[in-house]
């Protein structure tokens, strides 16, 4: 008897690569679809790796041939006009769509989360296409019965994604002894979800029928607050970190590229009920917490400098703000 078949449209992401990975090991057939090799992530030499550009239906056609596949997971699908519905029509028993936690009502009215929570984010225009694609998907189904399963990550992470504002430049800013600044006051609770732990509740729905038609986020149950997470992240870089609070309001303002992302998502409090996916996939739970996440990524950044890069922009805010709300 072969082996099911799981066609995966992206594969070397920080979401993406650990369940390439859980796949083949747990004996899937898989196939990553993308532009290129990823350097951080590469894939290994048993899994098969068609180059394509997902944005063009053509050259996607091309790449897979008159194939079929059992599972199609995608990951690159960002607006409603990117979604490969018809490419795989009739070409497979289950869509994945890889959608975004971000989605759900922002601010969010009742904690934790689950599936059924509203979907509103006036904050932040990726998470209203993420929405706008579930839209489409859902009417398809309801329509045709196009066999869809959505898929609702939070921030998940991997040892290259430092999760703070700033990246690398506010762990060089710890070991400096600079301030580093926190949005808010802090206190806001923030899920992470280590990519191995999302990679198990993923691939545990592949092939399901009982997913068929429905939804479910994955992520991690452990919520630290964003203080308890920049000092985790100083502990592991050998420093007790200095850490300044500043209205989010004031930085989305100051930093225009950040504001979407901080207003639409991480300002507010983010805890989920994982009881929905755990009763599909009993194995799904949270092997990594943060700590030791944390230790990871320091030791990724630290083995290479050419990935430890200061953005000179937000030093420079880092160092305003501090001097403004510094106590």
């Amino acid at each position: 008897m072969s082996a099911q078949s799981v066609l995966i449209l992206g594969g070397t992401g920080i979401i993406s690569s650990a369940s390439v990975a859980l796949a083949a090991e747990r004996g899937w057939d898989v196939t990553v679809v993308n532009r290129g090799k990823s350097e951080s992530r590469p894939l290994s030499a048993d899994i098969e790796t068609l180059e394509a550009d997902v944005r063009d239906p053509e050259s996607l056609t091309a790449a897979i041939g008159d194939r079929s596949f059992d599972v199609v997971a995608d990951f690159l699908s960002f607006t409603p006009d990117q979604l490969h519905l018809d490419t795989f029509r009739d070409r497979t028993g289950q869509y994945i769509f890889i959608s975004s936690a971000s989605a759900y009502q922002k601010p969010p009215a009742y904690s934790p989360v689950i599936e059924s929570t509203p979907l509103r984010n006036p904050f932040w225009e990726y998470s209203r296409n993420k929405i706008a694609c579930e839209d489409v998907l859902v009417a398809e189904y309801r329509a045709s019965g196009y066999p869809v399963t959505i898929v609702r990550p939070s921030h998940t992470y991997d040892r290259t994604a430092l999760p703070t504002l700033g990246g690398w430049t506010d762990i060089d800013r710890m070991r400096r002894g600079a301030p580093v600044i926190v949005h808010g006051d802090g206190t806001t609770q923030w899920t992470l979800t280590h990519t191995r732990d999302f990679a198990v509740g993923f691939v545990g729905l592949f092939g399901r029928d009982a997913a068929l038609g429905d939804t479910f986020h994955i992520t991690g149950d452990q919520a630290p607050t964003w203080d308890t997470i920049y000092r985790a992240l100083g502990r592991a870089a050998g420093v007790e970190p200095v850490l300044v609070h500043a209205p989010s309001e004031i930085i989305a303002a100051e930093a225009p590229d950040l504001g979407p992302g901080l207003l639409g998502d991480k300002a507010h409090s983010m805890l989920f009920d994982n009881s929905k996916l755990k009763a599909l996939v009993p194995d799904f739970g949270q092997r990594t917490f943060f700590e030791d996440g944390a230790r990871e990524i320091i030791d990724w950044y630290d083995a290479d400098a050419t990935r430890q890069v200061v953005d000179a922009g937000f030093d420079a805010l880092s160092d305003r703000l501090a001097s403004r709300f510094a106590v």
